[in-house]
């Protein structure tokens, strides 16, 4: 708007009309404003890719809360139903592994509610907690089998956010309950078939499509492959010990970097900028000092040290790229912080802009 109207007041000055240096500072400013247009003018496709639980919806929601003027109360209150099934399931897993897999045995006082728990169908609960339901996962998530069994959750599914559902489950089983930006951002649903959230940043419109990571939906990726500016690839860094929901047999690391190499090297993004999101940073740092990457990758020498862990894992993917003439941009993130991610999206958005105007020049 400033260029636009500086512009403006040299043109209709007859007196710079033939002024060689005003001819030559017209001729930049065009340029810029054209540059500008052609940024404007383009519709910027982002497609996130990554296996399942790798953090892809968290950060269409985000872009839903930093861009799209968050949730109204009606639309918050549609997640409700989700955040209860999660907690209820999330119980439910804990109170099964504790019997099947630990052979741990609750407290003679929680039985009965480990019995109700167990017996439980979490989409029962999609208009909220009862005080019952409510007062059973209390005392559960307080007892010292349900604690052992959560310590070693890579053994078993459970959901990222229980240990924050069941710390808030006061607020949560209050019948007005209203879920939170955060409730909301941490709520666990399979996306299945693609979601695209259309939204403007400084006057670029911007198409994020999100698709279902598990391998049934994968074959539904390739309709979304056309005129894509810019892939975004999700990894959970936390998943290194962890099993694939779908395959109890395969890692979920490997799941991802292999799904990687044949992104990263596919014919429909030659031309394409990759971003690499390496995501749940703050679940990583924590399980990093208690479980030893090692363990799973025994060529890891970096020890319990959330820097060299990240450095490596970093390393693993991008030498799946068999391009060299690509560049990867590498972000460490947290899907469910909003100020992070409003970070790290800015300088996504510089890169994409960046590379946009390189290709019209």
């Amino acid at each position: 708007v400033v260029l636009s109207r500086v512009m403006g007041q040299v043109c209709s000055d007859p007196s710079n009309a033939g002024n060689p240096e005003q001819k030559r500072k017209n001729s930049e400013i065009n340029r810029i404003l054209n540059n500008d247009r052609k940024i404007f003018d383009s519709e910027v496709k982002l497609l996130l890719l990554g296996s399942g639980e790798s953090g892809k919806s968290t950060i269409a929601k985000q872009m839903r809360i930093l861009h799209l003027d968050g949730y109204t109360q009606p639309e918050k209150l549609s997640f409700k139903g989700v955040i209860t099934n999660n907690i209820v399931a999330s119980m439910k897993n804990l109170v099964i592994a504790c019997q099947q897999i630990f052979h741990l045995n609750v407290s003679k006082d929680n039985v009965d509610r480990a019995d109700r728990i167990k017996d439980a169908e979490p989409s029962d609960f999609a208009n909220g907690l009862t005080k019952e339901m409510a007062s059973d996962l209390r005392a559960l998530w307080k007892d010292e089998a349900i604690q052992t069994a959560f310590s070693q959750s890579n053994k078993f599914q459970l959901n990222d956010s229980a240990a924050y559902y069941f710390k808030h489950i006061d607020r949560i089983a209050d019948k007005d309950y209203i879920p939170t930006d955060q409730d909301i951002l941490r709520s666990r649903v399979k996306t299945t078939g693609i979601i695209e959230t259309d939204f403007i940043v400084d006057k670029t419109k911007f198409r994020l499509v999100d698709v279902g990571g598990q391998r049934s939906e994968r074959k539904k990726w390739m309709h979304c492959f056309e005129e894509v500016t810019s892939v975004i690839f999700c990894v959970a860094l936390s998943e290194y010990d962890l099993k694939m929901d779908e395959d109890d047999a395969t890692s979920r690391m490997l799941d991802s970097l292999k799904l990687f190499k044949e992104i990263c090297n596919s014919k429909w993004f030659a031309d394409t900028a990759m971003i690499l999101f390496l995501n749940k940073k703050d679940i990583f740092e924590d399980k990093i000092k208690r479980i030893d990457l090692k363990t799973y990758f025994p060529e890891y020498e970096g020890g319990k040290n959330y820097d060299n862990g990240l450095q490596f894992i970093k390393e693993k993917f991008l030498a799946q790229n068999d391009n060299s003439r690509r560049d990867i941009y590498v972000h460490p993130t947290c899907a469910t912080d909003t100020d992070n991610v409003m970070v790290v999206f800015n300088a996504v958005k510089d890169i994409i802009l960046h590379n946009i105007l390189d290709n019209t020049l």
